[in-house]
């Protein structure tokens, strides 16, 4: 199972990003999927989760009311919206898969993409 990021880039605060994972050598319909970041010198931390069917999603704090995950069966492909950005966005952000479970915790993600990066200034 091979996991693609993709639409980082450098912008203003304030500004908007949608972020794109497209999943492929699996059944992207049975995977609940995630997306995690990891500022400079920080650990990785959560960023929000969506269900295998969609119907279920889940964010951190930190981003809940601004940014919003989605998913496209069709296209393999889970997306996460991000607007009204802050400075403090500024990261590495990872999409992953998980077969078993639907949840925050790292750990029980078996499939990772490589990353995009995502830098706001103020």
């Amino acid at each position: 199972v091979q996991l693609q990021a993709s639409g980082g880039g450098l912008v203003q605060a304030g500004a908007s990003l949608e972020l794109s994972c497209l999943v492929s050598g699996g059944t992207f319909s049975r995977y609940s999927m995630g997306w995690f970041r990891q500022a400079p010198g920080k650990e990785r931390e959560f960023v929000a989760t969506i269900s295998w069917s969609g119907r279920n999603t889940f964010y951190a704090d930190s981003v809940k009311g601004r940014f919003t995950i989605s998913r496209d069966d069709a296209k393999n492909t889970v997306y996460l919206q991000m607007n009204s950005l802050k400075p403090e966005d500024t990261a590495v952000y990872y999409c992953a898969a998980d077969s078993r479970l639907w949840g925050a915790s790292e750990s029980s993600y078996d499939y990772w993409g490589q990353g995009t990066q995502v830098t706001v200034s103020s």
